[in-house]
Formats: C-alpha cells, sequence, structure tokens
C-alpha cells in the first residue's frame, strides 16, 4: 500500500499535497482499502445510515441563473411560480403519510418574496405539522438577508426561531473561483460561501457539504475544494456528512463529462480520507445509481442519504421507500439504521 495511504490509515491527516498525489497516482482500488478501514474506524460497527424526507421546491424564480440548470425560471415567465402555505402544507401532510418526518426546503433566490413567507412557512412545518425542517443554501441565506437590509447572523437568528434546525451545503459545486465564474458568476466565492456556512454553524444550525464533479475542474481544483471544506469544519464544526456528486446533463451551457465509475469511488474514498473531521461520507444513489452506490459503501462511505421524496432538478436514480432503503443496505452486507438530517 502507498505511503501516503498507510499515513493516514495511522492516524496522520494527510496535507493538501498528499490529497493531490493520491488522487493523482495512487490505483484508486488502494485508496478504497483506505477508506474502508479509515471508516470502520471513524464509525465502528457494520452500521449505514439513511434516512426520510421530502424535498420542497418552494419556488422555482431564481435570479442566479446558473449555467447548468435546467429548473429556474425568470420571475415574469409563464412557468414561474411560488408554492402557497396550504400547498406545501398538501406536500408536507402527503410526505408523512409514506414515512417521511422532514422536509427540505430548496428553491431560488427570488427578491419578490417576503420574509415573513420563509418564517410562515417553517412555523406551518415544525409547529403545525412537527416535521423538522432542513433550508436554504448559502446564497439563499445571503441574499435573504440582503434583501431585507440586516445582518445575516440576525436573519439566521429569525429563521431558527421560526423552526429552522439545519442548512444543507448546497450550492458549493467546485470551490474554485476560476470554476464558479464558468458555472455561475452569480452564486458566491468560495470563501464567502465557507464563511456563510461556518455563520451558520456557530448559530447552531448545522449540516452537510458536498462537492460535485465531472466538467473542466482540474485535480488541483478538487483538492482546494476538499481543503475549503476541511477548514471550515475546523473553524466551526457543523458539518455532520460529505457528499460525493457528478454534475448532471441539464443544460449545453455547461460542459459536463462522462465520470468513470472507478474516478467516482476514487474521490468518494480520498473523501473519507482527507475529510477527518467530517464524521460522516454519503454515497450518491440519487445520481449514481444503485450498483455504484454499493460499492461506495465498501470505499469509505456510511451512509446512502436516502429516500427522497420528489426531486426536481436532479434524475432521480435512488430509493423512495424506507422498505428498498433497508433491504439495499441490508444487501450490501450492512445493518440498516433510520437517522434524521442532522444525524440524531
Amino acid at each position: 500500500m502507498s505511503p501516503l495511504l498507510q499515513k493516514v490509515i495511522e492516524g496522520s491527516r494527510l496535507s493538501p499535497v498528499d490529497a493531490l498525489d493520491i488522487l493523482k497516482n495512487v490505483p484508486w482500488t488502494q485508496v478504497a482499502e483506505a477508506a474502508n478501514i479509515v471508516r470502520h474506524r471513524i464509525n465502528p460497527g457494520n452500521k449505514v445510515g439513511y434516512t426520510a424526507f421530502r424535498i420542497v421546491n418552494y419556488t422555482n424564480v431564481c435570479e442566479v441563473t446558473c449555467s447548468f440548470c435546467s429548473f429556474c425560471r425568470p420571475a415574469k415567465s409563464p412557468e414561474a411560480y411560488v408554492l402557497s402555505l396550504d400547498e406545501i402544507r398538501q406536500k408536507t401532510l402527503e410526505a408523512k403519510s409514506r414515512g417521511a418526518d422532514q422536509i427540505f426546503l430548496q428553491g431560488g433566490v427570488n427578491r419578490d418574496i417576503p420574509l415573513s413567507y420563509y418564517t410562515d412557512v417553517l412555523k406551518i412545518l415544525t409547529q403545525e405539522q412537527g416535521v423538522k425542517v432542513r433550508g436554504f443554501s448559502p446564497v439563499e441565506l445571503v441574499r435573504i438577508a440582503e434583501f431585507n437590509d440586516m445582518p445575516l447572523e440576525q436573519l439566521l437568528d429569525i429563521l431558527k426561531d421560526a423552526g429552522l434546525s439545519s442548512v444543507p451545503g448546497a450550492g458549493a459545486e467546485i470551490l474554485s473561483d476560476r470554476m464558479r465564474q464558468m458555472l455561475s458568476p452569480k452564486k458566491l466565492p468560495a470563501q464567502q460561501w465557507c464563511d456563510t456556512l461556518a455563520a451558520c454553524h456557530k448559530k447552531g444550525l448545522p449540516g452537510s457539504a458536498n462537492i460535485v464533479f465531472g466538467s473542466v475542474e482540474t485535480p488541483e481544483e478538487i483538492v482546494e475544494h476538499l481543503s475549503y471544506v476541511r477548514n471550515t469544519q475546523d473553524i466551526a464544526g457543523g458539518f455532520k456528512s460529505f457528499v460525493v456528486w457528478t454534475f448532471q446533463p441539464q443544460t449545453n451551457k455547461f460542459p459536463i463529462r462522462h465520470v468513470r465509475g472507478d474516478e467516482y469511488l476514487k474521490l468518494l474514498a480520498l473523501s473519507r480520507l482527507f475529510l477527518d473531521n467530517i464524521p460522516h461520507i454519503e454515497v450518491s444513489l440519487l445520481g449514481m445509481g444503485l450498483s455504484l452506490g454499493e460499492l461506495g459503501l465498501h470505499c469509505g462511505a456510511d451512509d446512502i442519504n436516502s429516500i427522497v421524496i420528489e426531486e426536481n432538478v436532479l434524475q432521480n436514480h435512488g430509493i423512495t421507500t424506507i422498505e428498498e432503503a433497508e433491504n439495499f443496505i441490508r444487501n450490501a452486507g450492512f445493518t440498516p439504521y433510520r437517522r434524521s438530517l442532522n444525524f440524531d
């Protein structure tokens, strides 16, 4: 086994230079083997987690206009919408009838939505419907604060008081400012993305982080992304998990390449090795499918994230029922356990 891998197995922290060397030069099978060892050290036992939640896309209006996104619409589009409070209530009731107990609010940067809408939605979900809520990407939070002329920290207090319990690491894609200018110049720069989530975590709003690759990013930029995430976790400690995604073809405005299965598994494994301060690694069944997802559980991942009820942005290759999730985990050789979005 590579001396670099032996080093991390023995408990030493990989440097960014080490990670780049592994990404470029070490066979993926060795990286996967080392990640599996570290995964069982960090999470002893043979358990794999899953959760049950519904994604509620409360609006499709977004002025950020990412080059790879086909979901957003301009405010004046005939297809633009903002869900009413009753529509969100009905989606929640349907989700609860299918066993979900958590809602993931996901929308866009829509300056026409008043702050009272967000607080009313949170109160309905948490106080009336009794579900936990994760919501609002870093760019949504920053822009909502700007639209309402208030500091980010004040907005976070308001949303938390209304019922928000965690935040996603959405909008990360690749934390390289070169790539972010290609993806979406209106999104937050890499450091601001990190600072925003650190502010959330310090307010008691934990969440997840991710990477989305499979375009023209370089190995150096992938390691830069992982370094941003690890440094943010060192500061605020609020990332409960990390997910590796690949870009999916939605538009012709952004270059997307084929990602081989071994390439995906190698980055998944490297994430487990490098992100020594994040407790859980999730494999992306939603994007990568069941066969590769099963292999991922032997390459450093200890969670499948699913089930996801209603996904409008990505094609769903994943699992849609609790029974399917538990059977998948058992068939992969593990014991399933259900957890919250915050791994409670």
